[in-house]
């Protein structure tokens, strides 16, 4: 019993903390897919010569919703009024990238970018842009974007297809991530609820 009384007030400092860090964690966390390609294994089992393709977003949680809908409002729920999607939540998606990538036969040259989605239940069109990325909603930089708001496709500097199909499966956080990937290149893929939109990418020769 003594032993009880004793770990009572750690018992409830630890659930306090617990529920303070639950109250902390942000609706949609940020997530991040990472590959390399043009690299090889040497003898040693050490990989060399590979350049880095990263995207950064942000990983909103379905919780239940269905957000696509279907016909001229597929998508149209999650864009709260922006002209394109943000391909996650909150700040910009962005797309860094150490080699130049071929998407769709365009190249796409190394550096970082911005990236959207038009979304139709046929096809998905995705968008790297020159725009940049807001750290937060107030920063006024005029060449900075929070979200897809207030966009615009003049700085569009790579639009490309992507097909869609619909997954038996249903992902509740968003998921972006580089799949059926060689040392040349894969696909790039999107997954959120039931639908899936991929697009191949390769390492420009």
């Amino acid at each position: 019993m003594k032993i009880a009384r004793a770990f009572a007030p750690l018992a409830l400092t630890l659930a306090f903390a617990a529920s303070a860090d639950a109250q902390e964690r942000p609706a949609s966390p940020r997530g991040e897919a990472a590959t390399q390609v043009g690299g090889s294994y040497n003898d040693n089992g050490r990989y060399e010569g590979g350049s880095w393709v990263v995207v950064d977003y942000g990983r909103p949680i379905l919780r239940g919703r269905d957000l696509f809908g279907s016909g001229a409002e597929y998508g149209q729920a999650f864009l709260r009024g922006a002209p394109v999607w943000r391909l996650g939540a909150n700040q910009s998606t962005v797309l860094m990238t150490e080699t130049d990538l071929m998407f769709g036969g365009q190249r796409l040259p190394a550096g970082e970018y911005t990236v959207f989605a038009e979304l139709t239940e046929s096809e998905w069109t995705l968008i790297f842009s020159n725009w940049g990325a807001k750290a937060n909603p107030r920063d006024e930089d005029p060449n900075t974007l929070w979200g897809a708001y207030n966009y615009t496709p003049d700085r569009d500097v790579l639009r490309t297809s992507m097909s869609v199909s619909t997954s038996a499966m249903s992902a509740d956080q968003m998921v972006i991530a580089f799949t059926d990937m060689t040392s040349n290149g894969g696909m790039f893929t999107v997954w959120w609820g039931d639908q899936v939109a991929s697009t191949a990418f390769s390492v420009a020769r």
